[in-house]
């Protein structure tokens, strides 16, 4: 068996929109989607691939808009190798898919296929594509169980596999339905019945089992804090008795969260602004901050001007601040020329702060517009 080399990519997510992006935001993260498109054809071309494989969701949904579509159609007619596309959960070939939608037929340049059944594909001499489609968005089982069991083994052809759904050694339920079984899988690989498991549905590029041969390609574009390792396509090249894989990041957003931001003093306060400087692309980042500890109302008034500061030119900007206390110190209101009534006032908010509950949340934050607009920074 001559050696074949291929592209293997899924989760697109081609129409998903992100509601936390702030103004302008999701513009790019849509524009970036098609983009990745392009990029993975370049790679193609780059790396030598005899075709890509898109395994499930290249669409977010069967509901897209015609213009995502009609995007899509565009951007794939650059790709200079046949592309094959596997309809997932978000995107299942039933009665309303989008494969079926005018747009896409009119528009599908000739290299691009869809695989609509588990009948095996002759995509070249000597490599076989065999497909395990959504048909529903909820099947009974995973759609490549049945497909597995229909094969004889692979006599003279280089068999892979195309699939998409959650995996048993990984999936928090392993019971539910559609769960694809990797013992089932490694079987069939040592039976000769496929020698490449082309997986989406998980959106971090990741290895399955122990054989080599099953993997996620992860999504090109990352999608959530949770993936650990997405953005990349993944190159395969089989050979005889031989699979060997890379990743090749493409993706342009990052979402970076983190989950415990301990603020006391000035220096932290700080040591926070320098890190979120110190970020490239910001425009194509999506931020989200945990903070604890406890700041004067002088350190939190500089703290949130540095909040708005990175909302500014940050893709999104999330801070969750309930572990993080706020107290007037003697030294917030020094030098401010508080007297009389003003002074009074002070006085009254912070004996209420003290008091805690509801009433105490309001005086503090009373407390700091005062401090602002003494200081003239609100």
């Amino acid at each position: 068996m001559s050696t074949i080399k291929f592209l293997h990519t899924s989760d697109w997510q081609l129409g998903m929109t992100r509601h936390f992006l702030l103004e302008g935001a999701q513009e790019r993260y849509t524009q970036a989607r098609f983009d990745a498109i392009r990029t993975i054809g370049r790679i193609a071309k780059e790396e030598q691939c005899r075709f890509v494989v898109v395994c499930g969701d290249a669409f977010e949904s069967n509901q897209v808009d015609r213009k995502t579509v009609a995007r899509a159609m565009e951007a794939l007619k650059e790709v200079p190798v046949p592309v094959f596309i596997l309809p997932g959960n978000h995107d299942p070939l039933n009665a309303a898919s989008v494969y079926r939608s005018s747009t896409f037929i009119e528009r599908k340049p000739a290299h691009l296929h869809v695989l609509e059944n588990a009948v095996p594909i002759r995509v070249a001499e000597e490599v076989e594509l065999v497909g395990a489609p959504w048909l529903s968005k909820r099947p009974v089982t995973n759609p490549l169980e049945d497909a597995i069991n229909g094969l004889a083994h692979a006599d003279g052809v280089c068999r892979i596999c195309l699939a998409h759904g959650a995996v048993d050694t990984l999936a928090p339920d392993r019971e539910s339905a559609g769960i694809i079984s990797v013992a089932m899988l490694e079987q069939a690989i040592a039976e000769g019945k496929i020698h490449f498991v082309a997986l989406g549905d998980r959106h971090s590029l990741t290895k399955v089992g122990d054989s080599g041969r099953i993997w996620y390609s992860g999504t090109p574009e990352s999608t959530d804090f949770r993936e650990t390792h997405s953005g990349y396509v993944h190159i395969v090249e089989i050979g005889d008795g031989t699979v060997a894989g890379k990743g090749i990041r493409i993706g342009q957003w990052r979402f970076i969260e983190r989950e415990r931001v301990d603020l006391n003093t000035a220096d932290d306060v700080e040591a926070l602004r320098k890190s979120l400087e110190e970020i490239e692309n910001k425009d194509r980042t999506v931020v989200r901050l945990n903070l604890v500890g406890s700041l004067t109302l002088s350190l939190s008034s500089a703290l949130q001007k540095n909040i708005l500061a990175a909302k500014d030119v940050f893709g999104a900007f999330d801070v969750r601040d309930d572990a993080l206390l706020v107290w007037p110190d003697d030294a917030d209101f020094a030098n401010l020329g508080f007297s009389g009534f003003a002074d009074e006032t002070v006085q009254r908010l912070r004996s209420k702060i003290a008091e805690g509950g509801d009433e105490g949340t309001v005086a503090r934050e009373a407390l700091m517009l005062m401090l602002r607009l003494a200081r003239g920074t609100a």
